[in-house]
């Protein structure tokens, strides 16, 4: 009896052993399952993320790529070119892009000369086609190619330009593509008919730029032309108008000087919700309901201003345009004209025209045109560093877990630390130009150069 019973408690003991040392181990593959899940998934639906300002709350995107043994999780050949950004809804990415028929030398130069602006930096095709296209993000197949609509002798554009430059835009049902005065689309996302489309007049002269922004059932079109110069809200189910504002007086000489292609921020407030948008000498705040102005601001003279604003702690951060770029940190909280009670500062000095800044941890982070990075405090508008970066940049930067990825025109991402002194991470470098601003699908990046998108894994 004594010696079974040893022998039963060395049995169970043996056993007990075997069971731990499976439950650790299976406790272990867990945790190493967890650990290459995302940290925080988000989709990332418009231009600049879920929130529009490029920050993202995913943990360990990767900050080192583009070399012999650091290869991409894929690489996917795009048809046409565009410049808009790719958007992402769970495991599906949606971009725009335009396939052009050229046109013969001849008429070039004619086309050209009868452009009433000139025909300096200008290009011009026979036709256009545009396309909405959805890609597999696990494997970067191409889904779906739509065509939206072909047309004959569209506009002369600016060579850096594109006839696919704003970003689409996802809801749960549908992607709205725009392309300005080529017209705004509506796709069902899983039919993949077009519902609606809608041409708006946009004398915009070097093709468009500015991206749309969807407010609950509307979405919501800045048109900044030359001659005419309004916001409009769509229904997003029809595509009819729901509202239309002006913009306040431009003060210019001559029409070009009071375009803009700035994207609309939505702040979503318990008092009140308001749409900030920019346009040529104005940052405007729009009530949602009947589109009347809840404050404007004067913010000087600039003009075809593209940079999007961004908001941190009640103070919305604006950049001027072009002649003279400036920043202007200007509280929401006003009603009517506020240009002389709710500017808190503004500076200037290598403030960006094209790319939009971004805020991080009390401080602003933005890159001009030619390459020069700057950082200034949020309180004061204080400079806290400059260095210049290799390259011209077109796209905006993106933040997480503080880094900062500033990307330029010939596809080279140099990665910082969002601190006050300049710190620079990593510098990575992919081949094609590159104008699109990054995106974030799981933990990964997405990075849309011409021809290529790649998706980059850690």
């Amino acid at each position: 009896m004594g010696k079974r019973s040893i022998m039963t408690r060395g049995y169970f003991t043996i056993q007990t052993c075997i069971q731990a040392a499976h439950l650790i181990r299976w406790f272990c593959l867990c945790f190493v399952m967890l650990q290459g899940m995302p940290s925080t998934a988000e989709d990332w639906p418009q231009f600049r993320g879920p929130r529009g300002d490029g920050s993202s709350l995913v943990k360990d995107l990767p900050v080192s790529w583009g070399g012999i043994f650091d290869k991409p999780k894929w690489k996917t050949t795009i048809p046409g070119r565009g410049w808009s950004s790719p958007v992402v809804s769970g495991d599906r990415i949606w971009l725009t892009s335009a396939e052009t028929t050229a046109m013969v030398e001849h008429r070039v130069e004619e086309t050209l000369e009868e452009n009433p602006h000139g025909t300096l930096d200008f290009q011009t095709v026979e036709s256009v086609t545009l396309l909405a296209i959805e890609i597999d993000g696990n494997t970067g197949t191409i889904l779906q190619t739509i065509t939206l609509a072909t047309i004959a002798k569209p506009a002369p554009i600016h060579v850096q330009n594109s006839y696919a430059s704003p970003t689409p835009i996802l809801d749960e049902q549908r992607v709205y593509c725009h392309f300005g005065s080529l017209g705004t689309y509506c796709i069902d996302r899983k039919s993949y008919k077009n519902l609606w489309s809608v041409k708006l007049a946009i004398d915009d002269i070097t093709g468009s730029g500015a991206t749309p922004v969807v407010l609950d059932d509307m979405i919501i079109i800045p048109c900044d032309g030359a001659h005419e110069q309004y916001l409009i809200a769509l229904d997003t189910g029809t595509g009819k108008p729901r509202l239309k504002t002006h913009r306040p007086p431009i003060k210019a000489d001559k029409p070009a000087f009071k375009r803009a292609f700035s994207t609309p921020l939505v702040v979503r407030q318990s008092e009140r919700t308001q749409i900030l948008s920019t346009t040529a000498q104005w940052l405007v705040s729009y009530n949602p309901k009947d589109g009347s102005e809840w404050w404007r601001a004067s913010i000087g003279n600039g003009y075809s201003l593209i940079p999007r604003p961004i908001v941190d702690q009640g103070v919305a951060f604006v950049c001027s345009g072009f002649m003279k770029p400036e920043m202007f940190a200007i509280r929401i909280d006003g009603s009517g004209d506020v240009s002389q009670s709710h500017v808190v500062w503004k500076k200037g000095r290598q403030v960006p025209e094209i790319s939009s800044p971004i805020v991080l941890d009390g401080k602003i982070f933005c890159v001009s045109s030619l390459g020069v990075a700057t950082c200034v405090r949020v309180a004061d508008g204080e400079r806290l560093w400059q260095q210049r970066i290799p390259g011209t940049y077109s796209a905006s930067p993106i933040c997480s877990e503080g880094k900062i990825y500033f990307t330029s025109q010939s596809g080279v991402t140099t990665v910082i630390a969002a601190e006050e002194k300049y710190r620079e991470i990593s510098r990575n470098e992919l081949f094609g130009e590159t104008y699109a601003s990054l995106a974030v699908i799981e933990q990964d990046l997405l990075i849309r150069s011409h021809p290529i998108l790649y998706r980059i894994t850690k």
